[in-house]
Formats: structure tokens, sequence, C-alpha cells
């Protein structure tokens, strides 16, 4: 089906029931920033589901965006149809007509979207917040997403390095180099999370006061390996490697904490609290994006509102409301105060169709 909307205001609120397709619609803006779903795993569920395996199917995604420095306009498209591709999606992508790789999407619209299942960044595991790190770093630092992208390669053929030479099928001194390649791409990964988390303290913190009224927080980075001592460190576990037969330490094993009033928001804190430090991590992503790249990101909320209490929810559309656009869904208008309501536009959403109420 084609939809055609046009977001010039501010604030728009998107509303309507369950299963309308709310969320479809901001999944689509949000796969602009990467060219990656939030939520499905394989590109083949951003096909319509109705059709069968073997029926051609595609989608396509058009935006004009206006940025600080011009107009862009960005176009991906998802097919099934080429008979090569065994059952692979095609993806192409244009920004301004031009021909581009996914790498080169990133960066060039800044998009940071909410949903009801961004508490899992507070009580998930520990990949859930180090895929969050990885998505925010790599859209301000193309340098870390080619370090990260060549890490996980070099992972993966160090962890089979091991297992040949546990099996004695390999000689160790072959680990020299990619112990070397670890190193490097890693420090760089280890170095930027930091940082990023070192700023991210000084920008959550009193958004998280203020949304929770007067709670303090602190982000805790964990790495399992300090950047500077990473080649030593490699070379003291060398014999548990082998026995475990993978590599121990590293940026794949990071970790993050949130503590509230010094308390470990993970096992101990409620889910109105995981909730609102998920929301305020979330908006200090978006002051952090404005700052690195020099423009505003675009603020999408997907039914995030039911789980707060009317203080909390008030608290957040305040802070919120200081970006330049900002979209959020319903299923329940009387969620919003009528001076916030006053300065929207709203929009119905009813089996895919979108109209202006």
């Amino acid at each position: 089906e084609r939809l055609e909307i046009d977001l010039p205001s501010h604030l728009i609120v998107l509303q309507g029931d369950n299963a309308q397709g709310k969320t479809n619609l901001l999944e689509a803006m949000y796969f602009l920033t990467t060219a990656k779903s939030h939520r499905a795993s394989a590109e083949r569920e951003l096909l319509s589901w109705a059709a069968p395996d073997n029926e051609p199917t595609a989608a396509r995604i058009v935006a004009n965006v206006q940025t600080t420095s011009g107009e862009l306009r960005v176009e991906i498209a998802l097919s099934n149809y080429s008979p090569s591709s065994e059952g692979q999606i095609q993806k192409r992508i244009k920004v301004n007509g031009v021909p581009r790789r996914a790498f080169d999407l990133i960066g060039q619209v800044s998009m940071v979207m909410f949903t009801s299942q961004d508490i899992e960044l507070i009580d998930g595991s520990p990949s859930r917040r180090r895929r969050y790190l990885d998505i925010a770093i790599s859209q301000v630092d193309r340098r870390y997403l080619r370090a990260l992208q060549r890490y996980n390669k070099v992972l993966a053929q160090r962890n089979q390095l091991l297992k040949l030479i546990a099996e004695r099928r390999a000689d160790e001194g072959q680990l020299g180099f990619w112990n070397g390649e670890l190193v490097e791409h890693g420090s760089y990964i280890i170095e930027q999370r930091r940082a990023m988390i070192d700023e991210l303290n000084g920008l959550a913190p009193p958004i998280h006061s203020g949304i929770s009224g007067g709670e303090s927080l602190k982000i805790d980075y964990m790495p399992s390996v300090d950047a500077g001592g990473f080649r030593e460190r490699l070379r003291e576990i060398r014999s548990r490697e082998l026995a475990q037969r993978m590599s121990l330490i590293g940026p794949h094993r990071d970790d993050l904490a949130f503590m509230v009033n010094d308390a470990d928001m993970n096992p101990y804190g409620s889910r109105g609290q995981q909730r609102t430090v998920a929301l305020s991590l979330k908006l200090a992503e978006a002051a952090y994006l404005r700052a690195k790249i020099g423009d505003e990101p675009v603020i999408l909320f997907d039914d995030v509102l039911s789980e707060l209490d009317s203080a909390r929810r008030h608290r957040l559309m305040e802070a919120a409301s200081a970006y330049r656009q900002v979209i959020i869904t319903t299923t329940d208008i009387d969620y919003f105060e009528p001076e916030f309501l006053a300065n929207a536009t709203r929009f119905r959403v009813s089996a895919g169709t979108v109209a202006a109420l």
C-alpha cells in the first residue's frame, strides 16, 4: 500500500488503537537513520507478512528531510525480486538520487526512538546495552563503525583459531597477529564508549532529575578490560581462553550499570524507575547527537506514556518539547494535557492509513 504523509509541525501526535500501523510508521522513519530495523531480526520481516515466500514483494521508503545544511532526499527500497538472491533481501539506498551504501547513510539523518521495549536497556542483557552504545556512537563516528565491523570479524577468526589450537590443529604462535588486531580495534571501541558515557553522565542526570522529581542518576561503564592493558591481559589469560576456546575479554564483554540514588536499577529498580532511566538516557542521547552532529535529531516516542504517572508524563513532554520535531504515538489522547495538544498537529492512524484531525 502507498502512504504519503507531510509532517511539518514541531509536535505531532499519531493516535489510534493497537495494531493499526502506528509503530510501523515510526519504524519506517527510524529505518532512514541506519537502514536497519530497531526490532526486526531479519529484513524479510520488513516486507509484507501476507505475501508467500516465492512471490515478488517490495517495500520503499522515501523521505525529504530538512537539515541545517540543506534538504536531503533519502530513498530505501527492499525487494526479493532477484532470482539470484537465494531468498536474500535486496536493499538499495539513494541519497539525493545517488546510490549509497548503508555505511554512507549513517549520520545523514539523526533520530532517537523511544519504544516500550527500551526498558530492556536497564533490565535486559548486556548485549542489548552494547548494541545501544554501538548504534549511538556510529551515528557520529564512522571510524567507530569501521572498527566495530573489523573487531567482530577478528573476534570470529580468533575464536576459531583458539578452537583449532586447543585441538592441536593450529600453532599457538598464530595468535600474535589476531591479538594485535583485537587490541587495535577493540581499544578504540573501548575508548569511544568510555568517552560517550562520560558525556552522558553530564547530560542524563539533570534530565532524569527533572522527570523523576529529584532522583539522582549515574551511569557506570564496565569494560571487561582497560584499553591500556588489553595486550598484557591477553597474555595473562591465554591458558584460560584456550581451555574455554573463546575470547574472554574485549568490548564484546562490556556492560553498563544505571545507579539511581546509589541503587542499581537492573535488580533493584521498579518498573517506573527503570522506564524513567531509559527515557532519560534516550533524551541525553538526543542532546549528545545534537552536540556532535550540529543538527537537531528527530524524536520518536512509540507508546511510552502509558506506564508513567501524570507527573512524569508532564515532565517528559516538557523535556521533549525542546527539540525541533517530536513525533508521538498513543492509544489514548487523554495522556496529553490540553496545553500540549494545542501546539500539536494530530493524525488518526487506522488500518494502515493516516488522516489529519
